[in-house]
């Protein structure tokens, strides 16, 4: 099995941004351990950037945009959208949006050269989009409702993320990958 992460990307910022798509091959390697980890299941990890050009209002690039890049890329891989914008209608609190194979999720610019930062505000939104998809695998009927569950917790009740440092081992010290916290799913 497949799991491509896609930067979308604008044309004129492809530069500035090289060090976030270097975190986000370090982040596709860290998820193919923690998805082995948690759910049994293995992935083999592909990243790559989608350059995007100035577009009218009119083709405003959304979430049909990318089902339709989904569906001609092939549906048996799951594809993972690291968007440069929220989209416009989203079934989760954290910008992003997930169905069967699928991923998308507003990816927030690097504010200088701080990995905590893309850790906080990028990587725990895509381990919440994961963990909607890899529930719905295992068959949990409340996938959506559970993750949200927890996902307030983090934003409101002081839930800590589960933290991991470079070596994808859990740490206590600055870590370099953040993910919601598992421990109340029954994995």
């Amino acid at each position: 099995m497949i799991l491509h992460f896609i930067f979308v990307i604008k044309e004129e910022d492809r530069e500035k941004r090289k060090f976030e798509f270097e975190y986000i091959k370090k982040m596709g390697q860290f998820y193919k351990v923690w998805i082995k980890e948690k759910f049994g299941r293995d992935y083999e990890i592909q990243c790559d950037e989608l350059i995007t050009t100035p577009r009218s209002i009119l083709q405003r690039l959304d979430i049909p945009t990318f089902i339709r890049d989904h569906e001609q890329r092939g549906k048996d891989i799951y594809h993972f959208y690291l968007t440069h914008f929220k989209p416009l209608w989203t079934d989760c609190t954290c910008d992003g949006y997930n169905a069967e194979n699928f991923g998308l999720v507003y990816w927030q610019p690097l504010q200088g050269n701080d990995t905590l930062f893309l850790a906080e505000k990028n990587c725990t939104s895509v381990s919440h989009v994961l963990l909607h998809e890899f529930l719905r695998l295992l068959g949990h009927k409340k996938f959506i409702q559970e993750v949200h569950d927890i996902w307030t917790k983090h934003l409101f009740e002081q839930l800590e993320f589960e933290q991991y440092g470079e070596d994808f081992q859990k740490t206590d010290d600055k870590p370099m990958f953040l993910t919601m916290d598992t421990s109340q799913l029954n994995l």
